[in-house]
C-alpha cells in the first residue's frame, strides 16, 4: 500500500518545488549577501516558477491530498495573489464556454463594449496601452491586481464570506515570507521589486492565451515555445492541450502536443505561434486586439 502510494506522487513537480525553493533561500540569504542586484533576477526566476507551480497545485498535482498539495505551496512568494482566490477564480475560468467572457471568466482582459464606451480617456489610455506586451510587463500586474481587489472587495461588502477567508488565510502566509526576507540579506524593498517583476514575467504567458472567437474551442493558443520561458510556465505555453487535459502533469504536456499536432491545431483553429519570440515581434508595441469584445455586448 505504502509503495502505491509513492508511486502516485508526481515526484517531478515535488522535486522542482524543492529546488525552487532552494533557489529562492540561495538568492534572498547567500547571493544577496555579495550583491543584491545579482540576486534580484535569480528571486524572480524563482518567484515566477512558484507561481506556475501553484497552478499544478490548483490542478490536483502532485499528490492526490489536496491539503498536502496545498502545503506544498503554501508560502505565496509573490505576495500579492491569494493561494484560495487564484484557486477558486481560475477553476471558474476553465469553464470553456465562458473563456473570455468579459464577466463570467475571471480571467478575461477584454471589457464589454458598453462599459468600454463609459471609460474615461485616461481609463481607455491605460487599458489600451496594457493591451500591447509592453505594457502588460510594465503596468499589467498593477491593473490586474487593483481590478481583482476592487471586484473583491465588492463581493466582501456583498455579504461574501469565501471572498473574505481567500484574504484572511493570506494575510499569516504574506507575512512568514516577509518575515523570512527581513532576516535574510535581501532588502525588503528589492524584494517587493522582484514579486512584482515575476508577475510580469506570468504575464507575458497570459497576454494572448485566449482570443475572441465565436467558438469557444478556438479561443485558447499553443505556443510551440521550449525554452525558459516555457520552463518557468511549466509549459502552459501549450495552453489548448492544457484546457483539453487540464488533470495532465505539466512536464507531460509538450509530449501530449508533439505526439499529434494536428489534432489539437484542429480543435483550436490554427491559434499558434512558433515561439515567444514571435509573440515579442508582433505584439511589444502593437495592441493584439481590442479591449472591447468584439463579439460581446450585454
Amino acid at each position: 500500500m505504502q509503495n502505491k502510494t509513492l508511486r502516485a506522487v508526481e515526484w517531478p513537480t515535488v522535486w522542482l518545488a524543492l529546488g525552487c525553493y532552494l533557489t529562492w533561500a540561495l538568492a534572498i540569504f547567500g547571493v544577496a549577501a555579495w550583491s543584491v542586484a545579482a540576486a534580484m533576477p535569480l528571486t524572480i526566476l524563482a518567484a515566477a516558477l512558484h507561481s506556475s507551480l501553484t497552478h499544478e497545485v490548483i490542478h490536483g498535482h502532485p499528490f492526490r491530498n489536496k491539503t498536502l498539495s496545498a502545503a506544498l505551496v503554501w508560502p505565496p512568494l509573490t505576495l500579492f495573489i491569494p493561494f484560495a482566490r487564484f484557486r477558486d477564480s481560475h477553476l471558474a475560468h476553465h469553464r470553456d464556454s465562458r473563456l473570455t467572457d468579459p464577466y463570467d471568466d475571471p480571467e478575461s482582459n477584454y471589457m464589454d463594449a458598453a462599459d468600454w464606451d463609459r471609460q474615461s480617456s485616461v481609463m481607455r489610455t491605460i487599458r489600451g496601452f496594457n493591451n500591447r506586451l509592453a505594457g502588460r510587463l510594465l503596468i499589467g500586474p498593477m491593473l490586474g491586481q487593483v481590478c481583482w481587489m476592487r471586484a473583491d472587495w465588492a463581493a466582501v461588502r456583498a455579504g461574501d464570506r469565501t471572498v473574505l477567508r481567500g484574504w484572511v488565510w493570506h494575510l499569516p502566509a504574506v507575512a512568514a515570507v516577509l518575515a523570512v526576507v527581513t532576516v535574510s540579506a535581501m532588502p525588503v524593498w528589492a524584494y517587493l521589486i522582484c514579486a512584482y517583476c515575476a508577475l510580469s514575467i506570468l504575464k507575458i504567458r497570459t497576454f494572448l492565451e485566449h482570443q475572441a472567437h465565436e467558438r469557444s474551442r478556438c479561443r485558447t493558443v499553443i505556443i510551440e515555445d521550449r525554452g525558459l520561458l516555457a520552463f518557468l510556465f511549466l509549459n502552459n505555453n501549450f495552453h489548448a492541450v492544457h484546457h483539453m487535459h487540464p488533470r495532465v502533469a505539466w512536464y507531460r504536456l509538450p509530449h501530449l502536443y508533439f505526439a499529434q499536432p494536428d489534432r489539437f491545431l484542429g480543435r483550436n483553429g490554427g491559434y499558434r505561434f512558433a515561439s515567444y519570440g514571435e509573440v515579442f515581434r508582433r505584439y511589444f508595441l502593437t495592441a493584439k486586439d481590442p479591449v472591447a469584445h468584439p463579439l460581446w455586448r450585454r
